[in-house]
């Protein structure tokens, strides 16, 4: 069997996806929880206008996030 083979049956990213789960699901309680939180995806927004960027927005805000962020561009 090749290396692979996997690639016949999944996309790169639902192997990644898996592989991620089995490896979060081996580790001891307290390790995953805190790589459980890293696997979640926020999505914010910034709008940019005359090169400057403005203040970061979250599509759906989290309850524990702080304010905007300022954009790393200066």
């Amino acid at each position: 069997m090749s290396s692979a083979t996997w690639r016949n049956v999944f996309t790169y990213n639902k192997y990644t996806q898996i592989a991620a789960r089995a490896l979060r699901a081996s580790l001891k309680e307290e390790e995953r929880v805190v790589a459980e939180k890293r696997g979640m995806t926020m999505l914010r927004y910034q709008r940019w206008e005359n090169g400057q960027g403005g203040p970061q927005t979250y599509l759906v805000p989290p309850a524990d996030a702080p304010a905007a962020k300022k954009s790393a561009a200066v």
